[in-house]
């Protein structure tokens, strides 16, 4: 009798290889080849001749129009926001961060939320036990809330219960990686058993035409564990951002097929659950001084928000040795680059300092426009002189030292208005622009072309009484 055929799949990135190895060919991970039986082909081969077992395929042309798809409302605005506009029948929603950051929460508390609205709501759980849902459910006020609570890991089982439910809306599975088959011959948590039970989770949904959402692990660097090909079967990708001992968590989509990716949702975590920050801008100033140097206000754009953050920059002496560059929610390569601008094109003396930089509140900037508001703090901490605390900063910044334009300049400018600040340092080409974009009456645009203009504006507030450190390249 023949031997089964065997494969070996690697667990990071999902590729497939005839024999094991240990180390992986296509994304050089190490030990991550695990066994596992070979897909048998389907019977009669897929040839290119009429075969009985298939049948034909309606092909249509590019005119023609779809309707939008419908939303459920999870009546939790933030959640909404990062989801396009709430849920959609028949999507399914893959939701990472790390332990004990609120993925559970939030799911319990969205589905307590279209339960109370009168959808026929069921949460699965194969890491917690009914009476710790239900604790849980407990503190923070839910225990009202219509849902079919189960704990189980057995896939078979899953399937045959979602069955009884044909008016179903929503589905909770926390978490995937806990699930298990028993056609497959591998672990729980295996890419074997991830994948197979996504994809009959998923068909699942297809057919009966609830939303499905699943709670994904992440790894050690912060990405979503099991096969790559999980972030491909599924329709939204939301990742939670933050810190576990810091109070705002920032819910970030990565992939959606029916909305706008790169959207944020803002929370905060209380001793009731995930509280929605609705103007998160005011949140992340809240704290922040004036009169201190080495800070500056990044007018920032996520998605199609304006978000406004406090950059901060600490610069310690650090005469021997290597300079540490220590960075948080920022680039730290994009870093590396401003610095040696600022000592090409200005003259800045950085290079044996300590140069710490944080981006105030816990969230992660990624955008190229953040470059001037770090160079605005990175100058400010040189000189020991604050920013103008009425004054926001926007703009990208080119190896030669000029200013480029930015996307979204009319949003960012409003949101600055609307929080108060009466000035706003942004690219020429921006403020050359100004009839094209919408400058509130009460802000006032300052037109930058090159990083040395920067220099005399950032240093332009007010020198405090015994400054501890000068940067003579400054004066």
């Amino acid at each position: 009798m023949a031997k089964p055929a065997k494969s070996f799949v690697c667990s990071a990135c999902g590729s497939v290889f005839p024999k094991w190895g240990g180390r992986c060919e296509a994304c050089g991970a190490w030990n991550t080849l695990e066994e596992q039986a070979a897909i048998p082909a389907l019977p009669g081969g897929l040839k290119a001749t009429g075969n009985a077992r298939g049948k034909k395929i309606e092909f249509v042309g590019l005119s023609g129009t779809t309707p939008p798809p419908p939303r459920v409302p999870t009546t939790i605005a933030e959640f909404d926001r990062v989801l396009g506009g709430g849920l959609v029948p028949a999507s399914v929603v893959l939701v990472g961060g790390d332990p004990g950051i609120g993925k559970s929460t939030l799911l319990l508390q969205a589905g307590a939320a279209l339960g109370r609205a009168g959808s026929q709501v069921i949460y699965i759980s194969g890491e917690e036990s009914v009476d710790q849902i239900r604790m849980r459910a407990a503190r923070l006020g839910l225990t009202d809330a219509p849902m079919h609570l189960a704990a189980t890991t057995q896939l078979g089982d899953i399937l045959a219960s979602l069955a009884q439910f044909p008016d179903a809306a929503l589905v909770v599975i926390d978490s995937i990686q806990t699930m298990w088959t028993e056609s497959v011959d591998s672990a729980p948590g295996s890419v074997t058993q991830v994948r197979a039970a996504a994809f009959e989770l998923i068909r699942a949904a297809k057919s009966q035409g609830f939303a499905l959402m699943l709670v994904g692990h992440v790894t050690k660097e912060g990405n979503l564990a099991g096969p790559r090909v999980l972030e491909h079967m599924v329709d939204v990708v939301l990742h939670f951002e933050g810190d576990r001992g810091h109070q705002f968590r920032i819910l970030r989509g990565v992939k959606n097929r029916f909305g706008a990716t790169d959207e944020i949702g803002v929370f905060e975590m209380t001793g009731g659950g995930l509280a929605q920050v609705l103007n998160p801008s005011a949140l992340f100033l809240a704290e922040r001084r004036g009169n201190v140097s080495g800070s500056a206000v990044f007018a920032g754009l996520e998605g199609s928000r304006p978000v406004l953050v406090e950059i901060q920059v600490l610069l310690a002496p650090n005469p021997g040795g290597s300079p540490r560059r220590s960075v948080i929610g920022w680039d730290s390569g994009r870093l590396s680059m401003l610095l040696a601008v600022l000592e090409s094109r200005c003259g800045l003396k950085l290079a044996m300092n300590d140069v710490y930089l944080n981006v105030a509140g816990g969230l992660r900037v990624t955008e190229p426009a953040a470059d001037m508001a770090v160079a605005a703090a990175l100058i400010s901490a040189a000189s020991d002189v604050p920013t103008d605390p009425s004054m926001v900063f926007f703009g990208e910044i080119g190896l030669s030292g000029e200013l480029r334009q930015v996307a979204q300049a009319d949003l960012r400018l409003k949101e600055a208005a609307k929080l108060g600040f009466a000035q706003a340092a942004a690219p020429k080409r921006v403020a050359g622009g100004a009839a094209r974009i919408a400058i509130p009456s009460s802000l006032k645009l300052l037109e930058i072309g090159h990083l040395t203009d920067l220099v005399g504006i950032a240093t332009s507030g007010v020198k405090r009484a015994a400054p501890k450190t000068k940067n003579k390249e400054l004066e």
